[in-house]
């Protein structure tokens, strides 16, 4: 198969392509378990292959994919004459930054392929996990289990051949309750990162049990609290929901095809515009994020994107000031012409698509916040007079551009005069997006800092999932409306 591609791929070339790439799933698979107040609710395995072709011809791209490989000329003929086409209503013609050939083999870390275990010790888990959340005051439980497996065979024009197996695995439990006065409460516990890998060995027994007991804990709090207070105040938000304050207003209002306005009829666009790279105060000198493709073990890391580019560290803002997106070979090259200005130098690794019959966009990797010098959890909310701690997204509303948000979050404690006092229940903060960053007083120290794993990010039109991880401190940012 591999033969067959490289002659293809020549001989689109021949035909006046000016490139042409070929990303070959020998293998896609995905493994799926859920279990809802007992009984095993769904338990699913899938299975794909295929071939996805993106060729460029005079400007225009044209794409092809099948899962029927019996006649690849077809496959790259339909693609060459969907440039060819293409290329008779072009306004901007696409170019691509320069990159060089590569040779290489990428495979995720996991110790136990989570494919070769037996379902009946996955059931017997998820009935382990049941059994822990099956309490007083738990209305409804659920534990699951999701597995993926993807060989991806990249080859181009240009040279490259790289390989990836990427293997994941993602857990989830949570409890549902109702308070006295009907209201319906949720505590959800997703598993971050640990260790050195990401196979069936990172589904610790003792782990899940341990927080399986605290989300029961913190579910029957928030069921016997009053109401979170309307107020201005700090608010110190635990990893479980910081990684989505990063992952809204940070994650996808950097991604250079968004600020360029391709989302604008489906997910949205930005508000950051191409004058603003190295110009925007986009938070306080505390704040200090990058996509970061090349952090061990995480769902951000893949090795290369689809466009061949070598994962990257790549610093977004630096102590407040924004300096990088999260771009592929099209779009900086566009964006560099646009702004009449060299803003990027080259792709920063973040093209990807969610499987081959998806063209690569641009995609969030790890976007991660550097840990600061402001302590630990406890040393934050002692030096805090007046606010409350927050974890858990609940509920989410974004602006069509991100400019500003509105967050629910699961739980919620004040704190007074330095000391947490008391639970509280429906907690709720917004603001608009640059002000909150700048809000930004305090960092956690390397010991708050965590990567949560997002299983489902959704881009795109036809729409594409893909999987991401976020590693993110404790942080603290004041006067900001709570319980609207």
């Amino acid at each position: 198969m591999l033969d067959q591609i490289k002659q293809q791929i020549s001989r689109v070339k021949a035909l006046g392509a000016s490139y042409v790439d070929t990303r070959w799933y020998p293998v896609e698979e995905t493994n799926s378990l859920l279990m809802w107040n007992g009984n095993l609710k769904e338990s699913s395995a899938t299975f794909e292959s295929g071939l996805g072709v993106r060729v460029l011809y005079h400007g225009a791209w044209g794409f092809s994919a099948s899962s029927d490989t019996s006649d690849l000329a077809a496959l790259y003929d339909r693609a060459l004459d969907n440039a060819r086409i293409a290329s008779e209503r072009l306004s901007l013609p696409v170019r691509l930054a320069e990159k060089d050939a590569i040779q290489a083999k990428f495979v995720s870390p996991n110790k136990i392929n989570p494919f070769e275990v037996p379902l009946s010790e996955k059931v017997a888990f998820l009935s382990e996990m049941d059994k822990k959340l099956n309490q007083p005051g738990v209305t409804q439980r659920a534990s699951s289990l999701t597995f993926t497996r993807k060989q991806i065979i990249f080859v181009d024009s240009e040279g490259s051949e790289i390989e990836k197996v990427i293997t994941e695995v993602f857990a989830g439990l949570e409890v549902d309750g109702v308070d006295s006065e009907g209201g319906m409460h949720e505590r959800k516990f997703s598993p971050f990162r640990r260790g050195d890998s990401r196979g069936w060995e990172t589904i610790d027994l003792q782990h899940f049990s341990e927080n399986a007991e605290r989300i029961v804990r913190e579910l029957n709090d928030t069921l016997n609290a009053d109401p979170c207070p309307v107020d201005d105040r700090s608010v110190i938000l635990l990893p479980g929901i910081m990684y989505l304050q990063t992952h809204e207003t940070i994650g996808h209002a950097l991604e250079l095809d968004r600020i360029l306005g391709y989302e604008l009829a489906f997910a949205g666009g930005s508000f950051v515009t191409l004058d603003d790279f190295g110009k925007l105060r986009y938070g306080s000198e505390k704040l200090t994020a990058r996509a970061d493709a090349t952090l061990p073990n995480t769902p951000g890391s893949f090795g290369f994107d689809d466009d061949g580019i070598p994962a990257q560290d790549n610093l977004l803002i630096d102590r407040g000031l924004l300096v990088g997106a999260i771009s592929g070979r099209q779009m900086v090259e566009e964006a560099n012409a646009r702004a009449h200005r060299q803003i990027f130098n080259g792709s920063s690794g973040a093209n990807r698509a969610t499987s081959f019959y998806r063209v690569p966009i641009e995609r969030m990797t790890n976007i991660n916040i550097d840990p600061g010098n402001d302590g630990t959890l406890e040393e934050i909310i002692r030096n805090t007079e007046k606010g409350i701690v927050l974890d858990g997204d609940r509920s989410w509303s974004i602006g069509s551009n991100r400019e500003q948000f509105h967050f629910g979050t699961e739980a919620g404690w004040l704190v007074e005069d330095g000391r947490v006092t008391r639970a509280v229940k429906n907690a709720t903060y917004k603001g608009a997006t640059l002000p909150f960053w700048n809000s930004l007083t305090a960092v956690g120290d390397a010991s708050t800092w965590e990567v949560y794993y997002v299983p489902n990010c959704g881009k795109g039109q036809p729409n594409q999932i893909m999987q991401l991880g976020h590693g993110v401190p404790v942080c603290r940012f004041d006067n900001v409306r709570i319980g609207e």
